[in-house]
């Protein structure tokens, strides 16, 4: 049976990710019956994941606030407030932020990838451990766990 499920933003989950940035699991594959994931990252200027490919899922990003670098393949595009990007499993991608900050919405189907945040990042309602890192890692580990492929550093 398919139920609704609502959760306002006390409910969400917000993970420190990578550069000092946030990652808020807004929906997770327990709550969409594994269906989707949705997050919202919240990152400064500079902020770039390595270069990577998904196994398992397909993934959408829609750039809310700012302006980033895009790399899908061999191809670079500048994506700029309210741009959006569909990135199918197994192709490699990558972004930088170029703004200030960035606010982005990441939309996973199926779901399942917010255990790779939740494996490396750490929980902002929590005392944060003497020396915390997200060490790269420690990224590795959680995205080989979770069905991604680093193919290169951040760009």
């Amino acid at each position: 049976m398919t139920l609704a499920h609502l959760a306002q933003r006390e409910q969400q989950q917000k993970l420190e990710w990578l550069d000092g940035g946030t990652f808020s699991v807004l929906l997770g594959k327990d709550d969409t019956e594994g269906k989707l994931t949705v997050g919202r990252f919240d990152v400064p200027r500079g902020e770039a994941p390595p270069f990577h490919l998904h196994t398992r899922e397909d993934e959408v990003f829609l750039l809310l606030k700012g302006t980033a670098v895009v790399w899908c393949g061999d191809e670079e595009h500048e994506l700029g407030e309210g741009g959006i990007v569909y990135l199918p499993r197994g192709i490699p991608h990558s972004y930088r932020i170029t703004s200030q900050r960035a606010d982005l919405l990441m939309i996973t189907t199926p779901g399942g990838i917010e255990g790779m945040f939740r494996h490396a990042g750490r929980d902002v309602t929590t005392p944060r451990p003497e020396g915390f890192e997200l060490s790269p890692s420690l990224l590795a580990e959680a995205s080989e766990l979770y069905g991604n492929v680093i193919v290169g550093p951040p760009r």
